[in-house]
Order: C-alpha cells, then structure tokens, then sequence
C-alpha cells in the first residue's frame, strides 16, 4: 500500500499544536509527520522534535492557500492528510483511510465523519449535522461514489466536506489550492476532483475532531465579507444566479447569528 503522510501546515503560536502533533504521533498505523509553516517561533523545533516529525520553513507568508500547498509540495508518500494544528485524530485514523483507499482503487480523496469541540465539549449535533446530511445528496447511504454528478451534488449547497478530515491522493488528483481565495479553496478544489475520473470515498465514523473558538481565521473572512463573496462564486458554478444568491443569503444569515460554530480552518491552519 502507497504511503501516507501527515503534514500540519502550522501558523503562528497555536496553544494546540502539541494536542495534534501527539494524536499524529500515536497513531495505530504509524504515517510519516512533517510539519511546515512560513512563521516560526522559538521552540517549534523542539516541539516537532518530540513527536518525531520533520519541520520545513518556507516562505512567504501569503496565506492560507499558500501555506496548504507548500504543505502538500514537502508531502512523503503518496497519500496526504493535511491536519489543522487545533484538531486531533482518533488512533485508528490513517489505518482506517488506508484500508478503505485499498478498498477502492481508484479513489481521489478519502475522508472522514468528524466531531467539533467548543468550550471543551463534542458535539455533533448543529452543523456537523447537517453536512452529514447534505452529503447523502451525493453518497445515499454509499462509501464510495464516482459519477461526477453524484460527487457534485454532494457538494451542491456548501463544502460538506471539511479538509482536515480528508486524506488526497497527490499523483492522482495533482491537487493545488487556489490561493487567491481566502476561505473556500477547499470546496473550489474538491469541485474541481468532481470532473476528474475517480471516487470519492466517505468514512462516516468521527475519526477526528475539530476545535472551533474564538479568533479563527473563519470568524475573520466572515466579518470582512470575504466568505459571502466567495460562497456566492462557488454557489454560481453549481445553480442559476438566481438560487445562487438565495442560498450564499442563507448563509449570510446562519453566519450572523452563530458565526463562532461554523467549521472551518482556524488561526490558518
């Protein structure tokens, strides 16, 4: 079986950094773990050190885009999870997303079900749920789907499929991030898998859970606005202006009035 990797594309100072790196390094089925980021500290080496992970620095700090596909470039093996610094991983993660990628040969991406944690409590109920249920659209009780309608509306009414969770095969997918986005390059990238010749592949089991607090770079494209114009773009490539813009106000709304539970990438990682 080809090889996977974590690579936890690290901003700043986060007080998590070691929670994932220990959830990484404990993992059933060991993977390589590298670690990069275009704004080091003091300390970081010694920190990547203890887990036993390699620590690439590059630069420039030009966003989270960027920071994600100077992770993927320093990537081993072929199958990559790009694990956000504030998340954990169940031990059995990467045996788990290895025996299914076995399982379906001609998989692009494989991930996960996942859980949130705020203020120190899981939950998966509220947006977890209803992700869950918007990918159903596509998978209908399925593991794996490969007609690229099945995989699009899967996807059809927002980015159900959150990138900490999944694994990408790097050769098949030859996958990059659009860095010109602030917040949704990973929809735009999963969208893009859509018209590629292979499957997707869900998990439904939690195997990792994802921090949400105060401070994150999702709280921070919502208030600027960036998050509705780009939610608008991308809804523009699935429905007619016209539903576009009813569902990016809906989630204009959901975003006033609970912006801090919104999943996302947290303090650019």
């Amino acid at each position: 079986m080809a090889g996977h990797c974590f690579v936890v594309p690290a901003y700043g100072h986060s007080p998590y950094l070691e929670d994932c790196l220990a959830s990484l390094a404990g993992q059933a089925r060991p993977s390589s773990l590298v670690v990069t980021t275009s704004t080091p500290f003091d300390g970081l080496e010694a920190i990547v050190a203890r887990y036993g992970a390699r620590l690439v620095v590059h630069g420039p700090n030009a966003g989270i885009g960027r920071d994600w596909n100077a992770a993927l470039e320093h990537a081993d093996g072929d199958w990559v999870t790009l694990a956000h610094q504030d998340d954990t991983y169940a031990p059995g993660f990467s045996a788990a997303v290895l025996d299914a990628a076995a399982r379906h040969r001609d998989a692009l991406i494989v991930f996960t079900g996942y859980a949130e944690l705020l203020d120190g409590k899981l939950r998966r109920g509220g947006l977890p749920a209803i992700k869950r249920a918007l990918l159903e659209l596509g998978f209908l009780g399925r593991e794996c789907v490969r007609s690229r309608r099945a995989r699009t509306n899967s996807l059809r009414f927002g980015n159900a499929i959150p990138c900490p969770a999944v694994t990408m095969h790097r050769a098949r997918t030859g996958l990059r991030f659009d860095e010109s986005m602030r917040t949704n390059m990973d929809w735009a990238a999963w969208l893009d898998l859509c018209q590629m010749d292979g499957s997707f592949v869900y998990l439904r089991k939690p195997l990792m859970t994802h921090r949400i607090h105060a401070g994150s770079e999702t709280s921070s494209t919502i208030g600027s606005g960036h998050r509705a114009a780009e939610d608008l773009q991308l809804l523009r490539r699935l429905w007619p202006a016209w539903i576009a813009r009813g569902i990016a106000r809906a989630y204009a709304l959901a975003y006033a009035s609970n912006a801090a539970a919104e999943p996302g990438r947290s303090a650019r990682s």
